[in-house]
């Protein structure tokens, strides 16, 4: 079984910047990402980095504003919230996926990941 823990969430106001980190403990994941989920709506992708490091992908409401890194450990991953906005308040999950199909495998779809953390509340101010 794989354990997720996402921690860092907070209120923040706009303008300033925001750290979410997660760690992943039991087995080795491949592509880990961000997901989240505001009141009334649907879960919607944020941000995915491959198991090499080297691919990563962002929802276009994020690009440019948040960057997905993995640690020093592999299995620690963290989302730079830079210029946030009021509309990015909502729950984050973090998501790992176990398939290896290759070092870049980087999926958006939900449907693709095997485990998800608790979430962290995040609430961004003006």
């Amino acid at each position: 079984q794989v354990h997720l823990v996402e921690s860092g969430g907070g209120l923040v106001q706009t303008g300033n910047s925001l750290r979410l980190s997660c760690a992943a403990s039991g087995r080795t994941l491949s592509a880990m990402g961000w997901f989240r989920q505001a009141p009334g709506k649907e879960r919607e992708f944020v941000a995915v980095i491959s198991w090499s490091g080297r691919n990563t992908v962002y929802a276009d409401s994020v690009k440019g504003r948040f960057t997905i890194a993995r640690g020093n450990d592999k299995n620690t991953i963290h989302l730079q919230m830079n210029t946030p906005k009021p509309e990015d308040t909502a729950v984050y999950y973090c998501a790992g996926d176990l398939q290896f199909l290759n070092d870049d495998y980087a999926p958006t779809s939900p449907n693709e990941y095997d485990f998800w953390g608790q979430g962290t509340q995040v609430t961004v101010s003006s």
